[in-house]
């Protein structure tokens, strides 16, 4: 691979003020999208609660999970841009991105790495400390590996969207493990069938967001869905994992395994989940990908907006 980056795109790095630094770092990280994962991960937080007859599951316990969520995003955010940026220097898309600017400083980038992965594995050993739950902090580090790893996928498999999908997957799994006591229930179904949306959900926005680089990609020999198979192919690749996602999130209300059966207000959510994912598909076509950035973040905010809090809700209502 080559490591130098194209001077065309390099810009002299100015010295901005704090502020600013700090919401171009949050842009480059696209810290927004932090909103995709965080509400299934306190729907799994308030699934453990009523597994643990709890009501409400406690600041303390709502605050850590959200603080190991943004730590964790951060990092692996933050790991994707820094070791992207050879590619990203070259492609017309990213070129502009501060990481290849020098906007953001590779030594920034290390440091955000640094001190986003410490303070992660210091907030997992709370759990220990505060509430005896060792599992977080023995299972930080190969949480933080794993995240991390998505950055390369890229480069010798078209299954990379899935691995990212397991990513952030981990997020619901990860919030239940740090609410159980070590002697609590296992892992239910309940909780595995919103995981598996969550599996399904990212790759398929993650494949329409893909098809704008087609072309970059194949001239780079990366191994994206869409170039590896096509956009139309991977048009109905995105539809299926989204089919996919509206059945597990289906199960999951009926309370398939001996789960928490939901009533209305979930069912309200899941058929707002359900038009906003046919809206995203229909955004997108073989023809025209203009409206890709719309049915990625747009859409996909709502999805994890009004299904986290109606299904928080639901849960709440018939504890």
């Amino acid at each position: 691979m080559n490591n130098a980056l194209n001077p065309d795109v390099l810009t002299t790095a100015r010295k901005p003020g704090m502020l600013k630094s700090i919401r171009t770092f949050l842009d480059l990280i696209k810290f927004s999208h932090s909103i995709f994962a965080m509400p299934f991960a306190l729907i799994a937080t308030f699934l453990a609660a009523r597994d643990i007859h709890l009501i409400w599951p406690g600041w303390i316990r709502l605050g850590l999970i959200a603080l190991c969520m943004v730590l964790a995003r951060t990092f692996a955010m933050t790991f994707n841009r820094l070791v992207d940026r050879d590619f990203d220097s070259r492609n017309p898309r990213a070129m502009r991105r501060p990481s290849v600017t020098g906007e953001v400083s590779v030594t920034f980038m290390i440091a955000t790495l640094v001190v986003c992965g410490l303070m992660f594995i210091a907030t997992t050993l709370l759990f220990d400390l505060i509430l005896g739950n060792i599992y977080p902090v023995a299972l930080s580090v190969p949480v933080l590996i794993w995240i991390a790893l998505y950055s390369f996928t890229k480069r010798f498999t078209w299954l990379c969207h899935f691995f990212l999908g397991s990513s952030l997957c981990l997020a619901p799994i990860s919030a239940w493990i740090a609410m159980v006591p070590p002697h609590g229930p296992v892992l239910g179904v309940q909780v595995l069938l919103l995981a598996g949306a969550v599996l399904f959900w990212l790759p398929g926005f993650d494949i329409l967001y893909a098809l704008q680089d087609v072309d970059i990609d194949r001239k780079e020999k990366l191994f994206s869905l869409p170039a590896t198979f096509g956009v139309a192919e991977s048009l109905w690749i995105s539809r299926a994992c989204h089919l996919i996602v509206i059945l597990l999130l289906l199960a999951f209300g009926l309370g398939v395994g001996g789960g928490l059966s939901l009533g209305p207000v979930y069912w309200f959510g899941f058929a707002a989940v359900v038009l906003l994912l046919v809206i995203e598909q229909s955004l997108v076509n073989a023809n025209d990908i203009s409206k890709v950035n719309l049915a990625f973040m747009t859409m996909n905010g709502l999805v994890g907006l009004i299904f986290g809090l109606t299904t928080i809700l639901a849960i709440l209502l018939y504890h």
